[in-house]
């Protein structure tokens, strides 16, 4: 018992380190292979890089470098060989050191190995099965029967806003219109001609514009445009929907048009994502673990797994 479940920990924690990265997967894939496959094989076309036997092909380097710049490209190719190359000389020495014959009668060593090959195949299986059969479609219904069931849960960490941002020189002409237009623009109302004469004003005058009446920006996305404190900022929030900002450049205008503050619960809309991935994470889980339970039941019901039972 202890030997496999030894074993199984070491299997799932690969499982977690291949989700973060893709090289290191198919460094091991690749030598976990090589132990079964022939190292004297023919030099395949469209070889990049051949080391004792095994090769990287080019189209594996161009795929790894699609839509880079020439420069970036050679950078990321390098160092895919590079680190290719280190695992396998690495382990080429480990085998002439008489780690081949420790695998060969070391049973946790070749349990290892198996663990890890057969996470490889049963993980990327089972991301194809639900990309292609797990239904991916969510009822507005289920969402808020979340939304509604887990109102802790869907608290904010910093204030959201949508509104309006103007950047103008600090000497920039009728300032004060442009105050007065932001202020009389609604949340609820088709504001189109009063949004014209922002626009055209931010089009002659700003240095920086953006009308975000209809999506949520954090603070954090506030404070890489404007030159004040996040605590400062989340004060002013509270208190008023028209916050301006001066530095010895530009002057900052802010228009709130909708609100929430931190600690609040999100708004719908703003928590929907979150709530989908939720969703879709338990489904997952739920589907994966009736796809076992089907085989299961499947090689029972055949013969295929014999289960001894004691008298």
């Amino acid at each position: 018992m202890h030997k496999c479940k030894k074993s199984c920990t070491f299997a799932l924690d690969f499982v977690s380190v291949m989700k973060k990265t893709k090289i290191i997967p198919t460094l091991l894939l690749c030598l976990m292979m090589s132990s079964c496959q022939p190292w004297d094989r023919p030099v395949q076309s469209g070889v990049a890089v051949e080391l004792n036997g095994r090769y990287i092909t080019q189209a594996t380097l161009d795929s790894l470098t699609l839509g880079l710049s020439s420069e970036d490209s050679m950078r990321i190719a390098q160092q895919y060989i590079s680190q290719w190359a280190k695992e396998l000389l690495i382990y080429d020495e480990a085998m002439r050191g008489g780690m081949l014959n420790d695998r060969r009668d070391n049973p946790d060593i070749e349990t290892l190995v198996e663990d890890y090959r057969r996470a490889l195949y049963v993980h990327a299986y089972e991301e194809r099965l639900v990309e292609q059969q797990m239904p991916k479609t969510i009822l507005d219904s289920t969402i808020m029967q979340y939304y509604n069931a887990m109102p802790d849960r869907f608290r904010l960490e910093e204030s959201i806003v949508k509104g309006i941002l103007v950047v103008m020189p600090t000497d920039a002409p009728n300032a004060k219109k442009i105050r007065a237009w932001l202020a009389e623009v609604q949340p609820a109302k088709d504001d189109n001609k009063i949004i014209d004469h922002i626009e055209k004003y931010a089009y002659q005058y700003a240095d920086g514009y953006e009308l975000f009446a209809d999506r949520w920006l954090t603070t954090s996305d506030l404070l890489m445009h404007m030159p004040i404190e996040r605590a400062e900022l989340e004060n002013r929030l509270k208190q008023r929907s028209q916050i301006e900002i001066a530095d010895s450049v530009n002057t900052y205008l802010l228009q709130v048009l909708d609100k929430h503050i931190r600690g609040e619960q999100m708004p719908i809309d703003y928590a929907r994502p979150q709530i989908e991935r939720m969703i879709l994470t338990s489904r997952q889980v739920e589907f994966l673990r009736k796809k076992r339970e089907q085989l299961y039941d499947e090689a029972l019901q055949t013969g295929k797994l014999k289960i001894a039972h004691d008298e």
